[in-house]
């Protein structure tokens, strides 16, 4: 609620500065929501042990000589010297009525505006993409529409594996095929079938060994008849990205492919800066780094190997011209990692060699935003009856049919057309919420049931407490921005729950951009939507007690309509109106 409690803030800063000038400022002045209160200030806490002084007695004192009329309706001392402040209704009329008129409800800009690479999806070329690749897809899609909500620029970056020894094989495999069968083969979708294919000759012809091991030499030395063969590959493979990324609803698209061949020229010259910087040294015969405070199991130093004994690049080589790349050509000040957990201590080390190279250094700086599996009912990786990774492409085929099915039960009204659209939302919506709504770093267990519930923190239950109020102006016969014009009244305890908490909308965007967790934003979005269904069950609207009572409860379902669809929308998730 930050304008309520920016203004309680001010004045305990003031108070504090006048009843005790001098005194360090650095105090906990914060006005947080509390159970006990609309907002609870623990200033006098700290405040008392600096001055010898009851925390009570201190409490008391700063109570009494607040000037907060007209913003807080009562002040109370309590427990060990907190302060229980309850806002004026009139005055979070007044807030809630300014967030109505606001098209961005409420929300800040970033102080800074900054220039944010997020690097996030990563799938493999001529592999098709599984379940695996759901949680860094939509987590990093959140972040960038959440980043661009408050006024940064974005770029997205899809860090595909499209470079190194695997390409032989894979091209002698085309070749075999030849280019219209490979391409036919490719065009179907089934890239698993076509990487096992080359894999299996691979393993059981000496002969077709060899001609891959030569045509990686030829791929890498820059042979023009072996990367036009190479972008072949690519260029299928992308089509089928971009397919999969249409149909999850998410921002990525070909122009923000940027494969590991990207940056083969730059390695070279990663190897000279660091040698340049006196940091490189030969273990074993690689060359390598040793960053400061990583050892392995034995306690030993544990080196991050930049060329490999046969003069091969490894991939904290193309990570190190990555973080090179990014902040002196895009000018990046923030680089963001939508990276599993497990590779943890890879990007650390990353960071602490570019840091200590001296190209990552303030402002600019790396995130890496890990996150944990997606598991099945028996709490292993998630897998299909065949005992293979789970295809993205066929989980949210499924989830729209299981979607459909539900919709066509629960109304049998809707046109055809309708019903498919309303589906592939409330389906896609519901795998999409499923993962966001879990504390990114922990492993979830995917549950088809739960995720299509229509109760719960779910997906399906926001989009259908939006639907709902959609329903009550189509029957009010009322225009929703003539609506968010009418003057708010907050009386009763449901207007005023749901008041507070539309107050808080602000907050909670930043609190879950700031984490870069999103789960933070669908727990706010669930209590908005767990408290609108108590205002509507306790506040008639369109059959209130009179014309003003019944104006106001319209805009206030008309700010929570809106507040639900831009936090879903930064979760890359769609509304309908009916449902």
């Amino acid at each position: 609620m930050t304008d309520a409690a920016s203004a309680v803030v001010e004045q305990v800063r003031a108070t504090v500065a006048r009843l005790y000038p001098g005194v360090d400022d650095a105090l906990d002045t914060a006005a947080r929501p509390s159970e006990h209160a609309d907002a609870q200030v623990n200033v006098a806490l700290g405040l008392a042990k600096r001055v010898g002084k009851n925390p009570r007695e201190v409490a008391q004192q700063i109570a009494d000589a607040l000037e907060l009329q007209g913003i807080c309706s009562r002040i109370e001392v309590a427990g060990p010297g907190f302060l229980n402040l309850t806002y004026d209704d009139a005055y979070l009329a007044r807030l809630v009525a300014s967030v109505a008129r606001d098209s961005s409800l409420g929300v800040r800009p970033a102080a800074t505006a900054e220039r944010v690479v997020i690097d996030y999806s990563a799938p493999n070329v001529a592999k098709e993409m599984h379940v695996g690749h759901l949680r860094s897809t939509v987590i990093g899609d959140a972040l960038v529409r959440m980043c661009v909500r408050v006024g940064h620029t974005v770029l997205r970056e899809n860090h595909i594996g499209d470079w190194g020894t695997p390409f032989g094989m894979l091209i002698e495999h085309l070749i075999d095929l030849g280019e219209v069968g490979a391409a036919r083969e490719l065009s179907v979708g089934d890239l698993d079938a076509f990487y096992k294919q080359a894999r299996q000759k691979f393993e059981e012809s000496e002969q077709f060994q060899a001609r891959s091991r030569h045509r990686v030499v030829s791929l890498q030395g820059g042979d023009a008849e072996t990367l036009r063969l190479w972008g072949l590959l690519v260029a299928e493979s992308a089509r089928y990205f971009d397919s999969v990324y249409s149909k999850l609803g998410v921002l990525l698209t070909n122009d923000d492919l940027r494969g590991e061949s990207a940056y083969n020229s730059l390695l070279p010259s990663v190897v000279e800066r660091l040698a340049n910087a006196g940091m490189l040294v030969t273990d074993a015969g690689a060359e390598v780094v040793f960053p400061d405070g990583f050892t392995n199991r034995d306690n030993e130093p544990l080196p991050l190997i930049i060329r490999k004994k046969d003069g091969g690049y490894n991939y904290a080589t193309s990570d190190l011209a990555c973080v090179i790349d990014r902040i002196e050509r895009l000018g990046a000040t923030l680089l963001l990692y939508v990276v599993g957990a497990p590779q943890a201590q890879h990007l650390s080390m990353v960071e602490a060699v570019a840091q200590k190279a001296g190209w990552l250094s303030p402002p600019h700086r790396m995130v890496h935003v890990a996150f944990g599996s997606v598991l099945g009912s028996d709490r292993k990786m998630l897998k299909s009856r065949s005992g293979d990774s789970v295809k993205l492409v066929e989980l949210l085929d499924e989830a729209v049919e299981r979607a459909d099915a539900s919709i066509a039960e629960k109304n049998p009204e809707l046109s055809a057309a309708e019903r498919r659209n309303v589906a592939r939302m409330i389906g896609i919506g519901a795998v999409k919420y499923a993962d966001l709504s879990n504390d990114r770093v922990k492993d979830y267990v995917f549950d088809w049931e739960r995720m299509l519930s229509f109760d719960g923190n779910t997906a399906p239950y926001l989009q259908y407490a939006h639907a709902r109020i959609c329903s009550i102006f189509r029957r009010a016969q009322v225009s929703r921005t003539e609506a968010r014009t009418a003057e708010v009244i907050v009386k009763h305890p449901g207007e005023r729950a749901l008041v507070l908490w539309l107050l808080q909308y602000d907050s909670a965007v930043w609190d879950a951009l700031d984490r870069h967790s999103p789960h933070r934003l669908c727990t706010y979005l669930y209590e908005l939507a767990t408290r609108y269904t108590s205002f509507y069950e306790h506040c008639p609207v369109l059959r209130a007690d009179d014309d003003a009572t019944r104006a106001s409860r319209l805009a206030l379902c008309d700010v929570t309509a809106r507040v639900l669809a831009d936090g879903l929308a930064m979760l890359g998730i769609e509304v309908p109106e009916q449902m």
